[in-house]
């Protein structure tokens, strides 16, 4: 080590300097990647997140900031002594509080470092290993779910590589992840560790000072009784992965641009699932926002429901609920008479038109209907907890005496009441108050299991169940019902599917990695032409899923209008989508017999501006009853054919993604469109009682931003008044009066041209009105617009007026 005197001191004093010097920094560890350095101390503890592209220090100082703790109890202890074998690429780390030592395997390249613990002294004494909280002073975006932060000018993420390594911290022992608001409490005054904002995840976390990247391995190798999803009390058994031993990450920095691309490298460099669409990653394919359509469909309606998928533009259709059972996941008998075969027809019909089929799976619910439970059930269905009968029992005995009432009496998220003893299901009201317990007024022999006798000391568990009134698996039997599912896609070449109630999968205690799991056996097991082919999401993400699932899609169809659903919810999603690297994705819309053309393109133009795709649910009888579903489906095919063309440069799109704009396309070639923005304002309008004399109009101001054009508008109204005439007089000049029946659902519609159109509620045509569209003519400008009606008082008209602006050409 050569020391350069600078300050004037002697040569033998600059030598002793140096030599201390080397002492007490021979056990620092500078590691470095081409665009990130950290730098280990002789305790083991983080000195330096340092951004080699902008040479700026990223870490937040603190007495914690260490590569590995390990916690204990409720404890975290933390190395005293760091020392490193460079030849072998291993750091030993010495806990003298617990009497433990850990060894950790570090290797580097160009992009990333990775660290796994390969021993751990006396490591039945460790509850869980924790990689970090590595603490930084940056959050200008912090990606939870994937674990990178960025402050626009540089990254820093933390991988987990391998499934039993979990993303985040173990902040509950049963590994589900706190759900905390994603809106931060401002004027923070606790800058050591939290601020609120836990949305999907933590792997990655915004503090008071900053942001923090972690993750965890939990030892598992014994029993425990634990709190597990309500239940105070639940009984989580071993399970044999290595327990810590054998944890890994890597962490990365990259410019934000690159952080997607170092990702991918780091699956492929580390074995990490990496599926691919035709020979592009999932992640960055753009067919991973492919918009679909979901109806039901079968042997006896398939051919219509192709052909609905192709006139909408779309290639895949999705059936929302094709299982009479889940479990087993048997088919719907009448539209899949051969069960899986049947499907396996149906998808190879599909193909051959270019459609892929997908289906809807409740990932590890099992029906009380299923095999599973009836008329034998599996000893398997996850349980509660599990004590002994205290006396015998009958075949008729309508109480049962127990035991131990502890795992019984949890009533919370008890749904069905079941307990499994021998090869019966037995549901009860309650249990005694007090000792000899009892589980009262007993049903036997439920779900079409065999009631019988059983002897003293016999095992009676509680079984896990679930709102909707369905069992849950322990991890050997999720394991199989995963296995089922892939045997499934690999059988029928199925092309897309969701794990919903993803979240059934705590029933085994391990929470997250319970989730991670079920979907790692089900990728792990498809033949290897489908992996990637198959286009999944769940109910919810984590961590090492991300590496497996093509995307979320979150948003139900069923609470209102396109306009109204969910609104905030589902933009709140494109910024979470954004913030963690995943393509953009709408949720589910209802296409109902009342869905308008505008309704579609207000949801086609958001669409195109967060680059996101759809779900679209509807039935054959819905769309046979709405009048415009040519013109929806033709606008859906334009929309959707520039959207995944890139026809939409940045600045359209931002506009784009305002709710607020509203927009139409039409297709001028194969490969070129013409959108134009619509101006619209809409009223309601009361027929009120007045004083003598006083106009009953209602006078509106509206604002013409484009060139003159006739005024269009929609009227409609939803009371149970009916309004038989209406007026619009422009400027105080120029009238028109349509006598027209706008009975309680009823539009009457005008978008230039000699005719305003009269249509019932469901878009289907009633009559034509002659218009003088010269009296409707109004220029750029500030306009009155004067709107009457005749109609009972308190009869209410809504009033929808537009206009459209300049023809914008855009092309692939």
């Amino acid at each position: 080590m050569k020391i350069k005197n600078t300050i004037g001191l002697s040569p033998i004093i600059s030598l002793i300097l140096g030599v201390l010097l080397w002492s007490c920094n021979e056990n620092q560890l500078d590691l470095e990647t081409d665009y990130l350095k950290i730098t280990l101390d002789d305790q083991g503890k983080l000195t330096s997140i340092y951004d080699k592209i902008n040479l700026t220090e990223l870490q937040y100082p603190s007495d914690s900031n260490y590569l590995l703790s390990v916690q204990v109890n409720d404890g975290i202890v933390f190395p005293n002594k760091m020392e490193i074998d460079e030849a072998s690429q291993h750091i030993y780390l010495t806990y003298d509080q617990l009497e433990i030592k850990a060894q950790v395997q570090y290797s580097k390249n160009k992009d990333y470092i990775t660290f796994e613990l390969i021993d751990l002294t006396n490591s039945k004494k460790a509850d869980n290993i924790i990689w970090g909280p590595y603490r930084l002073n940056i959050s200008e975006t912090i990606g939870e779910t994937v674990g990178v932060v960025q402050n626009g000018q540089f990254a820093v993420g933390i991988q987990a590589l391998n499934i039993k390594t979990l993303g985040g911290y173990p902040s509950n022992p049963d590994d589900t992840e706190p759900a905390y608001d994603i809106f931060a409490t401002n004027n923070l005054t606790d800058v050591s560790d939290s601020v609120k904002v836990l949305y999907r995840g933590q792997t990655a976390r915004k503090t008071g000072f900053g942001s923090k990247l972690q993750a965890y391995t939990r030892n598992r190798l014994e029993d425990k009784v634990i709190p597990v999803w309500a239940h105070e009390n639940y009984t989580v058994k071993a399970y044999e992965d290595g327990g810590v031993i054998g944890s890994k990450i890597a962490l990365f920095g990259s410019r934000p641009s690159d952080a997607l691309k170092t990702i991918g490298t780091i699956e492929v460099q580390e074995g990490l699932p990496h599926p691919e669409i035709d020979g592009e990653w999932a992640k960055t394919s753009v067919e991973s926002t492919a918009s679909y359509l979901i109806m039901p469909f079968g042997v006896h309606s398939i051919d219509n429901a192709i052909s609905l998928t192709k006139q909408a533009g779309l290639k895949y259709l999705y059936h929302g609920g094709p299982f009479t059972t889940w479990g087993h996941f048997k088919l719907n008998e009448r539209e899949f008479p051969e069960n899986w075969e049947s499907m396996k027809a149906l998808v190879s019909k599909a193909e051959n038109q270019g459609i892929h089929l997908g289906v809807h799976t409740l990932s590890n619910f099992i029906t009380t209907n299923d095999p599973y439970v009836s008329p034998i059930p599996d000893d398997r269905l996850a349980k509660v907890g599990t004590t002994k009968l205290s006396k015998d029992l009958g075949a008729s005995d309508k109480e049962i005496f127990i035991e131990d009432p502890t795992f019984f009496n949890q009533m919370k998220n008890n749904n069905l009441h079941t307990v499994l003893v021998g090869e019966e299901l037995i549901r009860y009201e309650a249990v005694s108050n007090s000792a000899p317990w009892k589980l009262l007024n007993c049903e036997r022999g439920a779900f079409g299991t065999e009631d019988a006798a059983h002897a003293k000391d016999q095992e009676i568990s509680k079984l896990m169940d679930h709102g909707y009134k369905t069992f849950l698996s322990n991890t050997e039997l999720s394991k199989e019902i995963a296995l089922r599912i892939a045997d499934f896609c690999n059988q029928t070449n199925i092309r897309q599917l969701s794990f919903d109630g993803l979240e059934g999968n705590w029933s085994n205690g391990m929470g997250q990695y319970s989730r991670q799991l079920f979907v790692n056996t089900w990728y792990k097991n498809l033949k290897p032409e489908l992996k990637g082919q198959v286009i999944n999401d769940a109910s919810n993400p984590g961590h090492y899923f991300w590496h497996i699932f093509t995307r979320m899609n979150w948003g139900e169809p069923w609470y209102a209008g396109f306009r109204e659903s969910q609104t905030q919810y589902r933009l709140m999603n494109q910024d979470y989508f954004d913030r963690n690297l995943m393509p953009n994705m709408l949720g589910w819309f209802s296409l109902s017999p009342e869905t308008s053309i505008m309704d579609a393109e207000w949801l086609l133009a958001r669409a195109a501006g967060f680059d996101a795709g759809f779900g679209l649910a509807t039935s054959m009888e819905a769309v046979e009853k709405n009048g415009q579903i040519e013109k929806i489906l033709e606008k859906i095919k334009n929309w959707e054919d520039a959207r995944l063309s890139g026809a939409f440069n940045e600045v359209q799109k931002e506009k784009l993604k305002n709710i607020n704009n509203e927009f139409t396309l039409e297709r001028t070639a194969k490969e070129k469109w013409e959108l134009k923005e619509v101006h619209s304002v809409i009223h309601q309008i009361i027929k009120k009682e007045k004083q003598p004399g006083e106009p009953l109009a209602k006078q509106l101001d509206f604002n013409n931003p484009y060139e003159s054009q006739p005024l269009s508008f929609l009227l409609s109204s939803n009371s149970e008044e009916k309004i038989t005439k209406v007026s619009l007089e422009i400027n105080n000049f120029t009238t028109i009066e349509i006598r027209a029946d706008l009975s309680k659902g009823n539009k009457l519609a005008y978008e230039g041209g000699p005719h305003a159109l009269l249509y019932d509620k469901q878009w289907n045509k009633i009559k034509a009105y002659p218009i003088d569209s010269t009296k409707l003519s109004i220029p750029r400008g500030n306009h009155s617009v004067l709107i009457d009606m005749e109609a009972p008082y308190e009869a209410v008209l809504k009033a929808e007026l537009f206009v459209k602006g300049n023809t914008i050409s855009i092309q692939k």
